[in-house]
């Protein structure tokens, strides 16, 4: 399928629209754990995953990641378009989490598309709004819900995504989704292998009991 099939909006756009996107949208792949946005203010673009997966994330100045949220096949993300977003104030980092096959509008053309269309506009406002509620949700997670909550859901979640129980994930790795420690993931870990929610292997974390975890969670 081309560009065409996984722009939502992409039937509310004049033939001349249509045409410009085509003509410059690069698609491009991306091993798994490339950089494709590294923080900066440079306005990347609009990125529309056509297969693979993505990850946004911030970066504390301790060298601390914390995940705010993911884009699988036919997810767009802004968070690479600052000069959409002018009055942002922080830094994301982008990367691709699996090998992965992005589409890239630069950022001028888009910038140019939405000051002229208002389908295109109006789409944008919606999913800047979406990407910064995932952020102050995430944000409400962090402040007010304890680590091994958060913990039990992050495991639910990644399950769900690989569609298996057993995760083949490092605790460095679950730490940086979470934004935490490598020493806490493993610590918590170890406390719900010993109340058999999960049995840790190098590597990887098999989910043991997955209604004492979802249990947990809520």
């Amino acid at each position: 399928m081309d560009f065409a099939q996984y722009f939502p909006i992409w039937d509310k756009l004049n033939a001349n629209q249509q045409e410009r996107i085509r003509s410059v949208s690069d698609l491009r792949k991306f091993k798994s754990g490339t950089l494709l946005h590294d923080g900066s203010p440079d306005c990347l673009g609009m990125l529309l995953v056509r297969s693979g997966q993505l990850r946004a994330y911030l970066l504390s100045d301790e060298g601390r990641e914390v995940t705010i949220c993911r884009f699988f096949e036919m997810d767009i993300c802004l968070f690479s378009a600052s000069c959409v977003m002018p009055n942002m104030q922080f830094n994301i980092f982008i990367e691709a989490e699996k090998d992965s096959e992005v589409w890239i509008i630069p950022a001028c053309l888009y910038q140019n598309l939405m000051d002229e269309s208002i389908a295109i506009s109006n789409y944008s406002h919606s999913l800047i709004s979406n990407h910064f509620s995932e952020l102050m949700w995430l944000m409400e997670q962090i402040m007010w819900k304890s680590f091994d909550k958060r913990l039990a859901a992050f495991l639910l979640e990644e399950s769900a995504v690989e569609n298996t129980l057993s995760l083949k994930i490092t605790h460095e790795k679950i730490a940086n989704h979470m934004g935490t420690a490598r020493e806490v993931v493993t610590r918590m870990l170890r406390y719900f292998q010993s109340e058999g929610m999960v049995t840790l292997t190098r590597g990887a974390v098999d989910i043991a009991d997955r209604k004492r975890l979802l249990e947990l969670s809520e």
